[in-house]
C-alpha cells in the first residue's frame, strides 16, 4: 500500500493527516498515540505499538520465568 500524505501547517508546527485506510491498518483512532521510529533503510516506521515498551515487557517476562519460584513464594 502506498499512500500520498500532505503536510499541513498546525500552529507553529507541521502535521500530517492519516487517511482512514492507514488508521484502519494501524488499528488507531482519534486521540491514540502512534510511534515514529528509525528504520534500517534510513527512513522512518510508524506503528501503533511502543517498541520500547515491548522490549521492556520481554525482559520482564524473562525475569518472571527465571524467578518464578521466588515470585510464587512472595505472592503467598
Amino acid at each position: 500500500m502506498v499512500l500520498e500524505l500532505k503536510l499541513r501547517k498546525v500552529g507553529n508546527s507541521v502535521g500530517v493527516v492519516l487517511p482512514k485506510e492507514a488508521l484502519a491498518r494501524l488499528n488507531a483512532d482519534d486521540g491514540d498515540a502512534i510511534y515514529l521510529t528509525d528504520s534500517t533503510d534510513g527512513g522512518f516506521r510508524i506503528t501503533a505499538t511502543n517498541p520500547e515498551f515491548a522490549r521492556k515487557l520481554k525482559v520482564a517476562e524473562g525475569l518472571s520465568r527465571r524467578y518464578r519460584h521466588a515470585l510464587k513464594e512472595l505472592a503467598k
